[in-house]
């Protein structure tokens, strides 16, 4: 009898997770997951800090993948109790739960309300040129706005190399410097025209002036019944499932699934060496962060999510010195998310609120991006809008404020306790707050959170080239593959990777081009 083969998985975020959880249903594959941390759900987890849970970074259950969809209704099913949205066609994405005892196991169906807020003012988000627009800038900028729009449609950049080239094409000069140069700049931390194009074409896409405005007026219209919206652009959806406790409860779901379907989970386990005995058989070293202890788990698979930088530096000097040399100099952008615990907000707005609050204390925005160039918050969550199950106290707001850095720079080396006051005193500064309103406050650090498009980034392919010639290892997720995905694409290359495997399929090139393949695009109308 021959012996039961065993796949290794590096990382317990959604990539390794699926993958775990594919393999643990579709075959007889034993699977290990090592994850360095002590929590599931890498940085779709959902921190509970004293009742009140933290989504780090924001987490919009969306996709355009049917299969994607199944998954997570699999998981978890919607509770029509408390969905606002009741014209919606279910019928697709799985049945709702109608178990009592399974009654917190649920997804709620959320609108989307997210704004920019900048010269002291609100905006919406997409861009709309409206008339509450034209009023906060003024008539001659929207003038300008307009003639540099019609400008660059008439002469656009023929060769996008950049980033910043990448923006004006779509949006014209003025109003990329108006409302994407700073708060890009903020996110990265170096100009945007040092940025390749190839973040915008992942995260804005086909995002553009005139398919916002034909999207607003298509809207007034007819409505996308379903939560697909598979004809939408993505930065334009306008609705989303979330799981009532934030993200990190469907990943500690689907931990528990795998678990029941016998596969490992070893946490605390950092790992420090990854050498291939023979073609079909790798040994992991890990460090025990718990007993300081170095073990080896030895597999026939290797699904990799761990930053591409450290795989490589853990392969050794058996690497050749050029595929070293282009992993030391990926980039990556850290981040911190400052917790922030409230009596109300000072700042107001007549927006109508749906998380039901009263509206003179929440504004209604799931977050807000923060233009203003004299303070360095980047974005601001209100966790209440999420789901109202995410703050302990409903009289309160919770607050998720986030800061783009770079790990071991003067905000990263900040003193906890410093850099709350830091955070209180911006949202001071910019009418947000009232210092006397705070009532509790925590610091969350995520080390690579963002993969960058800089650095060594052109010659990355050098590299996924290298590791997939090892015909049983399998890059995976984000930081995985070094690309800035949402949790849909990095779950998408884990199904891949895994039914690569079980056809036999050598040619991974099917996974590399999730998120990048004109047909899964925003102009994708079927599955």
């Amino acid at each position: 009898m021959s012996k039961k083969q065993t796949a290794i998985i590096i990382g317990a975020g959604p990539g390794g997770l699926t993958a775990a959880f594919e393999l643990a249903t579709r075959s007889n594959i034993d699977v290990t997951i090592l994850e360095a941390s002590n929590e599931i759900g890498g940085i779709s987890r959902t921190v509970n800090y004293k009742g009140n849970r933290i989504d780090i970074g924001g987490h919009r259950f969306f996709s355009k993948s049917t299969r994607v969809l199944d998954w997570w209704a699999n998981t978890l099913p919607l509770e029509p109790a408390s969905q606002p949205l009741t014209d919606l066609d279910l019928s697709k994405i799985g049945p709702a739960s109608t178990d009592s005892e399974k009654g917190d196991k649920v997804m709620l169906i959320r609108k989307r309300v997210s704004r920019i807020f900048y010269l002291r003012k609100f905006f919406d988000y997409p861009i709309s040129l409206n008339y509450a627009a034209a009023k906060n800038l003024g008539f001659i900028r929207i003038i300008k706005i307009g003639i540099a729009y019609i400008t660059i449609r008439l002469f656009p950049i023929k060769n996008e190399q950049t980033l910043e080239d990448f923006l004006v094409n779509r949006f014209g000069r003025v109003l990329y410097e108006t409302f994407f140069k700073d708060y890009t700049e903020k996110v990265w931390g170096i100009p945007c025209h040092q940025i390749k194009p190839e973040w915008g074409s992942q995260r804005i896409k086909g995002l553009s002036i005139s398919k916002a405005i034909k999207h607003s007026i298509k809207s007034m219209f007819e409505k996308d019944e379903t939560i697909e919206q598979k004809k939408i652009e993505t930065s334009l959806i306008d609705k989303f499932m979330y799981p009532k406790f934030g993200p990190g409860q469907l990943w500690e779901e689907v931990a528990d699934k795998v678990s029941t379907l016998g596969g490992k989970i070893v946490f605390g386990t950092r790992v420090t060496k990854i050498k291939w005995i023979t073609e079909s058989q790798v040994e992991v070293s890990v460090k025990d962060v718990a007993s300081d202890s170095e073990l080896v788990y030895t597999g026939n698979y290797l699904f990799s999510t761990m930053p591409i930088k450290d795989l490589i530096l853990g392969m050794g000097d058996e690497v050749p010195l050029v595929i070293q040399e282009v992993a030391k100099g990926l980039a990556y952008r850290d981040f911190i998310t400052v917790g922030l615990l409230l009596k109300g907000l000072k700042i107001k707005d007549k927006m109508p609120n749906k998380a039901g609050q009263n509206p003179d204390q929440l504004i209604s925005d799931n977050w807000i991006y923060i233009q203003e160039n004299d303070v360095k918050l980047g974005r601001l969550q209100i966790f209440n809008n999420w789901s109202p199950y995410m703050v302990a106290d409903s009289n309160n707001v919770w607050l998720g404020l986030e800061y783009f850095c770079n790990e071991g720079d003067h905000l990263w080396n900040m003193e906890d306790r410093d850099f709350i006051t830091f955070a209180i005193e911006e949202l001071v500064k910019i009418s947000f707050i009232e210092p006397d309103e705070v009532l509790d406050s925590t610091v969350i650090k995520v080390p690579k959170a963002y993969p960058a498009y800089f650095g060594s980034y052109d010659d990355l392919p050098l590299v996924s080239e290298y590791t997939d010639s090892f015909s049983n290892m399998f890059l995976i997720g984000r930081n995985g593959m070094h690309k800035y995905n949402n949790q849909d694409h990095s779950m998408l290359t884990a199904m891949v990777a895994v039914d690569n495997l079980l056809s036999g399929k050598k040619d991974k090139g099917n996974i590399w081009i999730i998120n990048t393949e004109n047909d899964y695009h925003e102009t994708k109308t079927s599955d």
